[in-house]
């Protein structure tokens, strides 16, 4: 097992992934924003697993700023959904709450390595 897999947050960027894997499949989404979501959602948890190969705090640190990063662009895309009636509220409110409690892992674990 690699250590990233042991990550309580790797676990639950996984999940965040999944979601939104299927909320692109059941939604009506132009090719753009389809590619872009999947993408950005990727990053999150692609960037904490390649954070966690690198030997320095900085190098480790920089990869979860940019999961962090890709997270605030999932939540930005799901919103401009949600104002275009793709995307229900609720649906929303759940990204949302999943979005938040990852936001404050990652802000967490990039402090403890400043």
């Amino acid at each position: 097992m690699f250590d990233f897999e042991k990550l309580e947050i790797y676990q639950k960027a996984k999940t965040f992934n999944l979601l939104v894997r299927d909320f692109i499949r059941s939604a009506p989404l132009d090719a753009t924003t389809r590619d872009q979501l999947t993408r950005a959602s990727f990053s999150i948890v692609l960037n904490i697993a390649e954070g966690s190969g690198r030997f320095s705090k900085p190098d480790r640190r920089n990869f979860l700023i940019i999961s962090r990063s890709s997270l605030f662009e999932c939540v930005a895309i799901l919103e401009l959904l949600t104002e275009e009636k793709l995307l229900n509220k609720m649906q929303f409110l759940h990204f949302y709450q999943k979005a938040e409690e990852i936001s404050k892992m990652l802000f967490a674990m990039i402090k403890n390595l400043s």
